[in-house]
């Protein structure tokens, strides 16, 4: 028997690293990928510095919630992306099997203050949740491949 009591479940507090990229499937779907980053200070107890290490994680939003992310969200901006935890494979054009971790967001919350070159006006809902939350990963792997897959260095997942 399975175990139905299971939790894949994402939140994010970030900046983000870059204006997100907005494409339209072949269905006529669009789709949102950027990237944010979170920070975390890291204390070592034996010369009693901190350090701060930094963490990207791949961010990936459709329909209603991806022309949210076109429309709102720009590089430096603060978010809480709340998603589930996705991994896919796809071949590159060089015939190698390529895999990525990424979060499928369900939600996209803006925070703090808006930061210079951020659309004036605000959404009268800070987040708004994703049309559907379908398992799209065979869709994502077929219509929007990588663009730079020599970065992706997720080939063995460490656990």
């Amino acid at each position: 028997m399975r175990d139905r009591n299971s939790l894949n479940k994402v939140l994010l507090i970030g900046h983000i690293v870059r204006k997100p990229e907005i494409r339209a499937i072949p269905s006529g779907r669009s789709v949102a990928r950027f990237q944010i980053a979170t920070n975390e200070q890291i204390f070592n107890r034996e010369t009693r510095q901190s350090t701060d290490r930094t963490e990207y994680h791949r961010i990936v939003a459709w329909g209603p919630l991806a022309e949210f992310c076109e429309k709102f969200l720009d590089t430096g901006r603060q978010i809480l992306v709340e998603g589930r935890l996705r991994w896919r494979s796809w071949e590159d054009r060089e015939g190698n099997r390529r895999n990525t971790t990424e979060v499928e967001a369900a939600n996209i919350v803006m925070l703090g203050k808006r930061m210079a070159g951020s659309p004036e006006t605000q959404p009268e809902e800070k987040g708004i949740p994703s049309e559907d939350f379908t398992d799209v990963s065979e869709q994502v792997a077929e219509d929007f491949p990588e663009q730079n897959p020599e970065t992706d260095e997720d080939d063995e997942v460490p656990f």
